[in-house]
């Protein structure tokens, strides 16, 4: 008998996603220790300031420093155990608890597994083994497709921490890959010179997994409880302030970025943490930022986030727009569809313009695998910068966005994309002032005549098409400006006139309706997790 439990414990072990040996795997109280040495160790750093945990105090801190408006690009991951299964998007873990709806995915996990209480979601960890993962090769990725930031989806809604963490048994230090992670990406990013990118949606856990009596949702296994979640409201409030602050002292981000629904967290936890990161990163003796969606803490603090989404008008604040490469899913699925690397860059070009920043997300296959169609994507994109970026990198908006017939109904989140064409021109500057760059989205093949600059002193002036030697032919009447171009397009998908040595502005009509746009421009509403009768100021961009 004994032979025969020796044999099963090491597969018991893994099917719920443990390595054989309790002793190699955190118990419930261990956890529980390890909570309460973080949050101590977070209010002693919270009480050496300067930072105090209050709103007013927090408002010190420059919540865009200028890395981040000079950097324009960055990349992350929805990556993690959900991308096992595949099937339907990153919420799997939600849905194939939903019996019934147009989000289930209950019908496809009992096809293809069997029942919830059969085949939990926590035999999918074993299964998640990254075995092909490379931290150098995805760094190198990056950095050919022109990023300047980067990072992973540190713990996702389904409660799996990225990172070998002390505050959970369900890490990938200890189980699936028995690898950190995150400490593997932070250091080869870092290595390339990338800042370092973490995002957090687990906010939602506790409230996330639907409830179902007699599955592993409401389960009462104190391990379990860890990764579903079902467990008293105020444990909850204190993991999720533990694991930032974990995530924080091993990785020092230069960016925390945050998911929707952080109204469900009390606000004291927002604070300590957020005094903690900015007293912490002065230590460091680093510039660092946060981003919420809906200015779910003040503006003066956090960059406003637009999920799948941009501004329609030039902002006086810089804002950050998290996109997929996907048409679908964050997430792999099997039957996963890329962008096109023309939509993936106008969208971008565009939100430059208009004092935006892009997180673009892709979507890694469990074994670490990053397939080509998003690959090809990347290293366009990143081929296209390589030539352009000099109207991307370190710019600043110019007097207004842009010009031509195609425009973005209003500002938010899943705006959704327009197909641009040659007569759309988006405007960026050098932030020394000394050269301005016309983009046009698509090829002028008549030539370039931008319809809202206004060249006020011609003398010295230059124009060049990047990509293309020597300065262009260029003819100015009544204040109009009119480039001569190649006879064939040079590049692909954008075009970068740069201009440099004239005295500009913009036509008196298009201040007018610049000015008119911007008193339209729709900024979220405040959620409740910021303090109350805080406004999100706008600040100006320089």
């Amino acid at each position: 008998m004994r032979t025969i439990l020796a044999a099963l414990v090491p597969s018991l072990l893994l099917s719920v996603g443990l390595r054989p040996g309790w002793a190699q795997v955190l118990t419930r109280a261990e956890c529980e220790a390890n909570l309460s040495t973080q949050l101590a160790r977070m209010a002693q750093g919270v009480a050496a300031g300067p930072y105090r945990a209050d709103w007013k105090s927090l408002a010190a801190h420059q919540e865009a420093p200028d890395w981040f408006r000079d950097a324009k690009i960055g990349i992350y991951f929805h990556w993690g155990v959900y991308t096992v299964p595949a099937y339907g998007n990153e919420w799997y873990a939600q849905r194939m608890h939903l019996k019934t709806g147009r989000n289930s995915y209950y019908e496809h996990h009992v096809k293809t597994y069997g029942e919830p209480d059969q085949f939990p979601y926590h035999t999918f960890i074993p299964r998640f083994r990254a075995e092909k993962f490379d931290a150098a090769a995805w760094a190198d990725l990056f950095v050919q497709a022109g990023a300047r930031f980067a990072g992973p989806v540190c713990e996702h809604h389904d409660g799996y921490s990225m990172w070998a963490s002390k505050l959970t048994p369900w890490n990938a230090g200890d189980t699936g890959p028995k690898r950190d992670i995150v400490g593997e990406l932070e250091k080869a990013l870092r290595t390339r010179g990338l800042k370092f990118v973490t995002t957090f949606h687990h906010e939602r856990t506790r409230t996330w997994y639907p409830r179902v009596e007699g599955w592993p949702t409401t389960t009462g296994d104190p391990q379990l409880q860890l990764l579903y979640m079902n467990i008293d409201e105020t444990l909850f409030y204190k993991i999720f302030q533990a694991k930032l602050g974990e995530v924080v002292d091993r990785y020092q981000p230069d960016l925390i970025w945050f998911d929707g629904q952080m109204q469900l967290i009390p606000e004291p936890y927002h604070l300590q943490f957020l005094a903690y990161y900015l007293n912490q990163a002065r230590r460091w003796g680093r510039e660092v930022m946060v981003t919420t969606k809906k200015l779910q803490y003040p503006q003066e603090v956090s960059v406003l986030d637009f999920e799948k989404g941009r501004a329609n008008a030039l902002t006086p604040f810089p804002w950050l727009n998290d996109d997929t490469i996907s048409t679908g899913s964050w997430c792999y699925t099997a039957d996963l569809q890329i962008k096109p690397v023309v939509q993936v860059l106008h969208d971008f070009i565009d939100a430059v313009s208009k004092n935006g920043h892009l997180l673009l997300n892709i979507s890694p296959m469990a074994d670490g695998t990053i397939p080509q169609n998003q690959r090809d994507c990347l290293l366009a994109l990143g081929a296209w910068l390589k030539t352009n970026g000099e109207a991307i990198y370190g710019t600043r908006p110019w007097l207004e966005y842009g010009e031509g017939p195609t425009v973005l109904a209003k500002s938010g989140s899943f705006t959704g994309s327009v197909a641009y064409g040659p007569r759309d021109i988006r405007y960026t500057r050098r932030k020394d002032g000394r050269a301005i760059y016309a983009i046009a989205l698509g090829w002028p093949q008549e030539g370039l005549q931008p319809t809202i600059l206004q060249i006020e002193d011609a003398a010295g002036g230059r124009v060049e098409l990047l990509g293309h030697p020597g300065p262009l032919r260029y003819h100015v009447q009544g204040q109009r400006l009119r480039v001569e171009v190649p006879a064939q397009p040079v590049g692909d998908h954008a075009y970068v006139f740069k201009l440099s040595g004239f005295q500009t502005g913009i036509t008196p009509a298009a201040a007018k309706a610049r000015d008119e746009a911007l008193k339209k421009l729709e900024t979220p509403a405040p959620e409740p997790a910021k303090a109350k009768g805080q406004k999100g100021k706008k600040k100006k961009g320089s």
